[in-house]
């Protein structure tokens, strides 16, 4: 990237720039951009410059005619350089560009360090009000990122994920500064810290919690480093299952005998990312330049960038530590974009409990929802090994996930979620009205198995009874899925044909249109449904309407005194008598609820404002 020349329409950078190249067959691709700040930079055209048509040891003028693959016929200017092509000869250390400036220069750094922002504690106030709006800038060399800006506070939450090319061997410094945003002033400096990258082990992630040196707070940070394709596979990444001896080692260390040795170490997850197929083109070459990130709860590990591919090979193995055997391992694929942010391709989300050991499969790529599918495969193989420990871990908070994807409002997933809470409302309509049935007389042989079965139960009823029914049911379905009646899988194509349907283009836009309308007078009705009996329970305990007040106390107090000297047993069996025999006694009656007939009587907050 070259400097930028501010308000001119015909540039004089005058800068050399050197290039590694590994092949002449593929052209060089160069990008004019008219730089705007704080906004993404405008396209301005772009030329490609064929290798193979320059002479080796002559400089030679040429001039580029730049163009935009849209719109080809646009004459968008010229730019005219000065080439020399050399051959790579002798140790490139001899030469008079270092190492690190001749991977800076052609773009091959040797690793990633994935940095996450995380949080600030007991930052320095630095406003009038005793608070700060803090931000933070990070350098490494010549890259630069700034966080947002989180108003009136000491301890901020950012939540900001981002990487730097690692260019030096030996790793190298990030420089971190902390400052208060002002207004139509110089920026209020709090301090600073810097993280050596040299001490800090590769393919691994690092929680750091570092002091504030001029100023007092601290920053919590995520560090990665990932090595990229400059350096061998094979040399950094631990293939170790492959291994039998360290494979057997692994397992002796997840063996039963152990299951109490260190509970924090619940297993141990290989990853094999070998290739993707059929990937989504997002440059306007017809290609992308296609990388992999692998995600295990705060864990991110990444591959290198293969260049101009829709059908990468990255043969690349991660290994992480398992902390939470539920945990859902997810693997994303981006296109890299050194101008702006990577274009998203497509994501497979893996929860560790489904995995297969040793199985080579090939993965469909979904959106960022994971809600429906996009363009492409991924091939990936993947081991799990764990304790029997990781049942322990279900009963302890999950690990909070610190960068999470930022919200955004869309009408397919209010749509999905609406009937996902539908369909659990329906299921608890329908058993209600299973079992009024039974009070019904519907069907007689139906409702006197009911009744006998309510009153053995209720007669011979213990605390004991809960658990075994829940365990009872658990078995049955574990019956119906072993039998093959596995009802799950219709849930699975249920949901795929409604994203189907979703995402069909014969849905026109005023369906679309009435549906979210229905959607949200459905929602509007629910909340206020909600919101009222909630008010009227309020209203009738603060004396809103007295007369229903005291008719609340003389129910509760006659319902205080029956159950304190007749048994809870007793009361429920008369009760299920009551509403079995109701329907025989006056075929005629009107069933109701006498709880809600109460609360309908009083008034909600709306309805005492009116």
């Amino acid at each position: 990237r070259s400097k930028t020349i501010h308000k001119n329409l015909n540039p004089v950078w005058d800068e050399r720039i050197c290039l590694l190249v590994e092949t002449l067959r593929d052209p060089l691709y160069v990008k004019v951009f008219d730089y705007d700040f704080g906004f993404q930079d405008d396209f301005m055209g772009s030329a490609y410059l064929h290798l193979e048509s320059l002479e080796h040891q002559r400089t030679l003028d040429v001039t580029l005619d730049l163009k935009d693959p849209q719109y080809p016929e646009h004459n968008l200017g010229s730019l005219e350089l000065a080439v020399n092509l050399s051959a790579k000869e002798g140790d490139i250390r001899d030469a008079s560009m270092r190492l690190s400036d001749v991977h800076r220069k052609s773009q091959l750094w040797r690793g990633i360090v994935s940095i996450s922002l995380i949080e600030g504690r007991s930052l320095q106030p630095m406003d009038a009000n005793g608070l700060s709006d803090p931000y933070v800038k990070f350098r490494m060399g010549h890259q630069k990122y700034k966080s947002k800006t989180i108003p009136k506070t000491l301890n901020p939450q950012w939540r900001e994920q981002f990487d730097f090319h690692l260019y030096e061997e030996q790793g190298g410094f990030v420089d971190i500064t902390v400052w208060d945003k002002d207004t139509g002033k110089k920026d209020d400096y709090i301090g600073r810290c810097t993280v050596d990258l040299s001490l800090l082990s590769r393919e691994h992630t690092h929680k750091l919690e570092l002091p504030l040196e001029d100023g007092k707070g601290v920053l919590v940070l995520l560090v990665t480093l990932t090595a990229s394709a400059a350096v061998s596979i094979s040399d950094l990444s631990v293939n170790m299952l492959d291994n039998p001896q360290e494979r057997h080692h692994i397992m002796q260390r997840y063996s039963l005998w152990r299951s109490f040795h260190n509970l924090k170490d619940v297993g141990v997850v290989q990853v094999k990312v070998i290739r993707a197929e059929g990937l989504m083109a997002a440059d306007v070459t017809g290609k992308s330049d296609p990388f992999c990130v692998v995600e295990l709860s705060n864990d991110r590990l990444q591959t290198h960038t293969v260049y101009k591919n829709l059908n990468p090979e990255w043969n690349k193995v991660f290994t992480f530590n398992v902390k939470d055997i539920h945990s859902v391992l997810e693997v994303t694929v981006y296109d890299e974009d050194r101008d702006r942010s990577a274009d998203f391709l497509g994501k497979v989300a893996i929860p560790l409990l489904n995995i297969q050991n040793g199985e080579r499969k090939a993965y469909a790529l979904k959106s960022k929802e994971l809600t429906g599918p996009t363009k492409g495969v991924i091939f990936l193989e993947i081991d799990v090994i764990f304790n029997v420990k990781a049942g322990l871990n279900t009963l302890t908070p999950p690990e909070q996930k610190y960068i999470e994807e930022e919200q955004r409002v869309s009408k397919q997933l209010l749509l999905h979620n609406f009937n996902r809470v539908r369909r659990c409302i329906m299921f608890l309509i329908n058993t209600g009205c299973y079992i009024n049935s039974c009070f019904e007389w519907d069907s007689p042989q139906r409702s006197i198995c009911a009744f006998v079965m309510f009153v053995i139960v209720v007669w011979n009823f213990e605390l004991y009874m809960v658990p075994l029914a829940l365990l009872l049911l658990l078995a049955w379905n574990y019956i119906l899925i072993a039998s093959g009646k596995d009802t799950r899988q219709e849930m699975v194509s249920h949901l795929n044909r409604y994203w189907d349907d979703g995402d069909s283009e014969k849905k026109g836009f005023m369906n679309k249109l009435y549906a979210i309308q229905d959607v949200c007078i459905s929602v509007q009705n629910a909340l206020d449904e909600v919101a009222s009996y909630g008010e009227r329970i309020k209203n009738t305990f603060n004396w809103t309407v007295p007369f229903l007040s005291w008719l609340a106390i003389v129910a509760l107090g006659s319902a205080t005194v029956i159950i304190y000297f007749i048994p809870l047993r007793l009361i429920v069996l008369a009760w299920g008598v009551n509403k079995f025999t109701k329907k025989l006694r006056d075929p005629y009656t009107i069933d109701n609820n006498e709880l809600l007939d109460f609360l309908s009587r009083v008034p909600s907050d709306v309805q005492v404002v009116g």
